[in-house]
């Protein structure tokens, strides 16, 4: 059974109890805040709605199959960064996160974080791998780094954490589970913002950590049971719908973003182009040797902000949001927001599930001028 074989598979039956005679095998959610609980408490049973929930149950399960690491799932992307960055970091401690990754990380870590006493560090992805990590807690890194692309050796970089005595932490969430798998490469936890291609539909916020290591396990669910960060059944059951499709589409949306971006690196208005799926990309070699596929999201500038308003004014294809990973093919002029330190006119567009000749034909026109 080759690798491609098994995930297709394994994503399609993930956290899908066997079929039994006269039962669903699709399983709806479970709307309950309690469960009849008689007698002394036990951890047998589901006691209460903030703590457990069968519709987690199953995605879970799921989620863990794929991972690797027994997985915790909660109602964003944020919650599940907030979990890795809060549950077992305390006074005194020193964080390192990407200066050039998700803004809301570090957001989060500098609102939230540094008044309780926890240092936070911030470098360029590419400085990383040369940083002392002699006095660091947690490593939390994005790889390839939303939005330019950068990809770090996630093993070579656990075995320097390790080594210092410290905690890596990968956000997967441009790769999945599938894409790429952080937990065989040596990180303590995988986390991912199920929100974007897991789902894949663009109608759910959801996330989910997901790590082998039995005490940090602990410590993010009693976080997410006592912090109230509860995903709801509806939600996580059209997550686990949704991530039935996810190879599917990954393959769709992976094979037009190669096309696209080879398109783009021989047009005359793109002054720049980072996508890891072309050869002569600074993250080539690294993403050929740890990654299952070079991913959906391409990188491109068009010089300056006329020239991108421009670009999206003209297409009539391309959806103008500020996310990725959805069926249709989105885009963002990324300094708009004014977090990222990017060129005016970078876009970053996630390649989608249409036709890819309908995709390049809406670029030409989107390029024309």
């Amino acid at each position: 059974m080759s690798n491609d074989y098994k995930s297709a598979t394994q994503i399609v039956h993930a956290g899908v109890k066997p079929p039994q005679q006269g039962n669903a095998f699709n399983q709806g959610p479970v709307f309950a805040s309690a469960f009849h609980l008689a007698g002394e408490v036990d951890t047998e049973h589901h006691q209460y709605a903030r703590f457990h929930n069968p519709t987690w149950d199953a995605i879970e399960q799921g989620i863990t199959e794929l991972e690797g690491g027994k997985a915790i799932v909660f109602p964003s992307g944020m919650a599940a960064i907030s979990a890795v960055l809060t549950s077992f970091v305390k006074s005194g401690d020193r964080i390192l996160l990407q200066s050039d990754g998700y803004y809301a990380t570090r957001a989060y870590a500098e609102n939230f974080l540094v008044k309780f006493g926890v240092e936070i560090i911030t470098l360029p992805t590419l400085e990383i791998p040369s940083y002392d990590f002699s006095r660091v807690r947690l490593v939390f890194v994005e790889t390839p780094s939303n939005p330019l692309l950068d990809v770090l050796d996630i093993r070579e970089l656990a075995e320097k954490v390790h080594a210092a005595g410290g905690l890596l932490a990968i956000d997967n969430t441009t790769m999945t589970p599938l894409g790429q798998q952080p937990l065989g490469l040596g990180a303590d936890i995988s986390m991912c913002s199920d929100t974007k291609a897991m789902n894949g539909h663009s109608d759910v916020l959801f996330g989910h950590v997901a790590t082998a290591n039995e005490k940090l396990y602990e410590a993010m669910q009693l976080w997410r049971k006592l912090s109230g960060n509860i995903p709801g059944p509806m939600e996580t059951w059209l997550v686990h719908r949704g991530m039935a499709s996810l190879d599917m589409r990954l393959e769709r949306m992976v094979n037009n973003a190669q096309q696209v971006a080879d398109y783009l690196a021989n047009h005359a208005s793109v002054k720049s182009l980072r996508y890891p799926g072309l050869a002569d990309d600074p993250s080539y070699q690294i993403a050929r040797q740890q990654m299952n596929h070079f991913g959906f999201i391409i990188s491109f500038d068009l010089g300056d902000k006329e020239a991108a308003d421009k670009f999206f004014k003209q297409s009539k294809l391309i959806i103008e949001a500020t996310s990725f990973g959805g069926l249709h093919t989105m885009a963002e002029r990324r300094a708009r927001w004014g977090t990222d330190n990017v060129s005016p006119g970078l876009v970053r567009l996630s390649v989608g599930c249409e036709k890819a000749d309908d995709i390049l034909r809406d670029l030409q026109l989107a390029l024309s001028s």
